[in-house]
């Protein structure tokens, strides 16, 4: 009976072990590798997404500029190592595809005779145009008379915008108002003092020349030095608490103050039994996803999403 060496045992389990420490050590190359991997697309995808947003951003403010530059600049401040590139893929009037790629280096894998090193890449698409739907400043006013009494849409000068009654202009039928018994202030939501309202849509008006019950005077104070948009009409049908407004687009209107009547009185800037509010036009881009974006007229108001 031939009888077994005990060196000859420890030699055999140490050559086990070591085979075996080879496969650990190569899948803790791996993953040491694909998490460093992970984390690199992360950044590149957060420098894509960046840099897509900024582009429309800055082109929904008629103003692209330098559009792979600033998809450059924002994949560059978004990786902490290496060298990114980033490019545009694509680029219409209202839409933006950045690609930002990397080269990968496989720290570990090639030390065991893993693969090489890999090229890294994220995409991100942006869109922008002006918005179908979203809540809104309760109170519309006609197309024709905004435009008489701003001179036009692309005025960033302080205006004094009056209600209804109160325009001068010849938009109006004999009682003054576009529709009579109704001076520009809409139904609002629930108890709110914001209005939800849809481009195409008809939406009921509020009788009077006070604000509706639900808005308060310190409603209107803190929209003071705040953008918000104004929903424009085109249309209108019946009449007092049967009247509704069909809207065309929205404005966007920095609120520098307002003047109405009873204890919704802000600053007097205003005359007499006029009813007005004041500020100017802005180009406002909004990333709010209650408001959505869809077919609308340009009136100054536009947003921007990520999309797929």
């Amino acid at each position: 009976m031939q009888r077994l060496n005990p060196r000859d045992e420890r030699g055999a389990v140490a050559i086990v072990i070591a085979l075996v420490m080879v496969v650990l050590l190569g899948f803790a190359a791996i993953a040491v590798d694909v998490s460093a991997m992970w984390a690199e697309k992360r950044q590149l995808q957060n420098g894509a997404d960046a840099g897509a947003l900024a582009i429309a951003q800055d082109c929904a403010k008629k103003a692209c500029g330098s559009p792979s530059a600033t998809a450059q600049d924002y994949a560059t401040l978004n990786r902490t190592v290496g060298d990114p590139h980033a490019s545009i893929l694509e680029l219409t009037s209202s839409k933006v595809k950045v690609k930002v790629e990397d080269p990968h280096e496989n720290w570990f894998a090639q030390v065991i005779g893993g693969g090489p090193d890999k090229r890294i890449s994220a995409t991100a698409v942006a869109k922008w145009g002006n918005p179908s739907k979203g809540g809104t400043f309760p109170l519309t006013f006609s197309y024709c008379a905004w435009q008489q009494q701003t001179g036009g849409l692309e005025s960033t000068t302080e205006q004094i915008i009056h209600l209804s009654k109160h325009t001068g202009s010849d938009c109006t039928g004999p009682s003054g108002n576009a529709l009579p018994g109704g001076f520009g202030w809409v139904d609002p939501n629930d108890g709110s003092c914001e209005e939800s309202s849809v481009i195409d849509g008809w939406y009921s008006s509020s009788t009077g020349n006070t604000p509706p019950s639900g808005c308060s005077a310190s409603d209107f104070d803190a929209l003071i030095g705040q953008t918000i948009l104004v929903p424009v009409f085109d249309q209108d049908t019946g009449t007092g608490g049967n009247g509704k407004y069909h809207i065309y687009g929205y404005a966007a209107f920095t609120f520098t103050g307002y003047y109405f009547s009873g204890t919704y009185k802000g600053t007097r800037i205003c005359s007499g039994n006029d009813r007005c509010i004041s500020g100017y036009f802005t180009r406002y881009v909004d990333l709010n996803e209650v408001l959505e974006l869809g077919p609308g007229p340009d009136l100054g108001a536009s947003i921007i999403t990520l999309s797929d």
